[in-house]
């Protein structure tokens, strides 16, 4: 689980609600549920026209995954990768067919099967590229979703605050309920405000920082698989895939 964004979450929605009970009106004068439906209900509609349905039905999965990601173990990534040349080294490519049913990432896997089949480092290259642009691919895709939700949601609480504002100016009959209706009428703009820069916006944000570490463990995947198609000592691997991480991670200090 990703204790930043919950905390963040928890955060941003107690200083909300925080500050609203610290005021003067009550919580029920903020929830309307009309406006909360034009606000979801219509952000969701003008994501449908932007993108395939198949995409929008997994829009709850993405938002899921900035909650429950677990971050990347590079330096696990690394050792499994050394471990694999070691073995190589000593008992030779073909030994490794035996150690693939135990290797977690799937790039991996793809490239020391591919190899120890007998393709070319050439081919076992691009198809892990190939693999790794589909990725990349995939993830701009559910970031998008995120990001135009955040950009449609705000559009519709101002489309639903003119609605509200219509009707109440239609009526003018009794000048003590203007402000009720204005209050009313705002709602519907707020809803817009805390959804995109509460949830979508961020949750966009966090999607591509975590494609974007996803992308820098996927280039250590091919790179480690490259090396040890090639021969390279377990050691120069090692050191060669720790330029990846952080001094503070390498062990060296």
């Amino acid at each position: 689980m990703d204790i930043a964004s919950v905390i963040g979450l928890i955060l941003a929605m107690g200083l909300i609600l925080g500050s609203i009970a610290m005021g003067n009106a009550p919580f029920a004068a903020f929830i309307d549920v009309p406006s909360g439906l034009v606000v979801i209900g219509g952000a969701f509609a003008a994501a449908l026209i932007a993108f395939p349905l198949k995409s929008m039905l997994k829009s709850p999965k993405i938002a899921l995954k900035v909650i429950l990601n677990k971050g990347e173990d590079r330096l696990g990534l690394i050792k499994q990768i050394v471990d694999l040349a070691e073995t190589a080294r000593r008992d030779g490519l073909l030994a490794l067919e035996s150690k693939v049913g135990e290797i977690d990432n799937p790039l991996v896997k793809t490239g020391i099967q591919m190899a120890v089949d007998g393709s070319t480092p050439e081919v076992v290259e691009e198809v892990l590229r190939t693999e790794t642009e589909a990725i990349a691919v995939r993830h701009k895709e559910g970031k998008g979703i995120m990001d135009q939700l955040g950009r449609f949601a705000p559009a519709y609480g101002m489309i639903g605050t003119l609605m509200g504002l219509i009707m109440m100016l239609q009526d003018m009959s009794d000048p003590s309920g203007i402000g009720a209706g204005m209050a009313v009428a705002l709602i519907t703009t707020m809803y817009g405000a805390i959804v995109a820069n509460v949830f979508f916006c961020p949750f966009a944000e966090k999607l591509g920082l975590i494609s974007r570490n996803e992308m820098v463990s996927l280039e250590i995947a091919i790179r480690g698989v490259m090396a040890i198609q090639s021969g390279e000592s377990p050691r120069a691997i090692d050191q060669k895939l720790k330029t990846f991480l952080p001094p503070s991670q390498r062990g060296e200090e």
